[in-house]
């Protein structure tokens, strides 16, 4: 007689949190931040520390020391990441379904999962999307900028544009991405210049984020997603976004379990329905998502001190658009564009 195993709820949980975790594109390429420890927050909010940044100073040589050096006040800002809702799925499950059809909860617990996950990216995705860029460029920009439209820059060139704008904006090389939709992907696969259609498919995949990642070039790991418009793209570092998740506590009056993988929280609920002879398993997590903002140093020009920006300026990712003719940069008398340019030397702000 085969001997009856029982397995424990956190367990199936931390299988769950496993699959999960490796089954997301989007909400990977996020710094990922655990809301366990910040329950109990005011408005449902945690703040997320971000590093502080310092200007350097000069001291005349050989001056009368007349004149005493500048301390500046070093401090870290925090960025407020409010829980954007409660991801969840929920299935009945009849005793014959059980006994007969799914042999236990492992199948039902994978499409449960699945269903998360499809939740979680189109959180990221939609982070994304409404995100206010302050530089987007075209993948169909005239290469010699005269309008003619007889010779389009190309896809290349785009991209060393891209990484050109990241440096300028002084943004970490280790670390940067380039999220592309399903148009993106052929037009990059298709280019001759990059080469990349002989790299897909030559290491094994252990997740789907490394399902997705198809090439590096020029400093980015290109990951291509469904789930973004297919003629977006996104060259960003993996700190411009924070994924926020956390299992919400387990009730003492039903079976269940919580549990994490890397970052990624999960929690599976089970109870039965003698009413109806039915279980019913509720797999959920609470999530987050945020940009950071930066304050940038710059140097002035006359004195040739450096400084801090006055302003808060999101510069850790910029868009492309496959379709667009022009590249969109900081432009106006707007003091916000006017200080990015001047610092970055990117754009044409008055």
């Amino acid at each position: 007689m085969a001997e009856h195993v029982i397995v424990k709820p956190e367990k199936i949980a931390a299988t769950a949190a496993v699959a999960l975790e490796q089954a997301l594109v989007v909400p990977a390429l996020f710094q990922r931040e655990g809301i366990d420890q910040y329950k109990g927050s005011e408005n449902d909010t945690i703040n997320v520390k971000v590093e502080g940044v310092l200007p350097f100073r000069t001291y005349g040589w050989r001056n009368n020391r007349s004149a005493p050096i500048t301390f500046d006040e070093y401090a870290e800002r925090t960025v407020a990441v409010q829980f954007g809702g409660n991801i969840y799925s929920a299935v009945k499950l009849t005793d014959e379904q059980r006994d007969f059809d799914l042999n236990g909860w492992a199948k039902l617990m994978a499409k449960q999962t699945e269903a998360i996950g499809r939740g979680l990216e189109r959180g990221a995705v939609d982070t994304l999307k409404n995100q206010t860029y302050a530089v987007t460029l075209g993948g169909a920009v005239d290469a010699d900028g005269a309008g003619s439209g007889t010779a389009v820059r190309s896809l290349r060139a785009t991209l060393i544009k891209a990484r050109d704008v990241l440096n300028k904006f002084m943004i970490p090389k280790v670390g940067r991405v380039l999220l592309v939709g399903s148009d993106w992907e052929s037009a990059l696969l298709n280019d001759e210049k990059l080469n990349l259609a002989s790299h897909v498919g030559e290491s094994e995949a252990v997740s789907s984020l490394h399902e997705a990642t198809i090439a590096r070039r020029y400093g980015f790991d290109i990951v291509v997603s469904q789930e973004v418009a297919p003629d977006a793209a996104y060259a960003m570092h993996r700190s411009a976004f924070i994924f926020a998740t956390g299992a919400p506590s387990v009730p003492a009056s039903v079976t269940g379990g919580s549990a994490s993988a890397n970052g990624v929280a999960i929690r599976w609920l089970q109870d039965y329905d003698a009413n109806y002879l039915t279980d019913r398993s509720v797999v959920n997590t609470y999530k987050g998502f945020r940009s950071v903002k930066d304050q940038l140093m710059g140097v002035d020009d006359v004195t040739g001190q450096a400084f801090v920006s006055e302003h808060e300026h999101f510069v850790r990712a910029i868009k492309l658009d496959l379709d667009a003719t022009v590249d969109v940069l900081p432009t106006g008398s707007a003091p916000a564009a006017v200080e990015l340019t001047a610092i970055t030397g990117v754009g044409n702000a008055a």
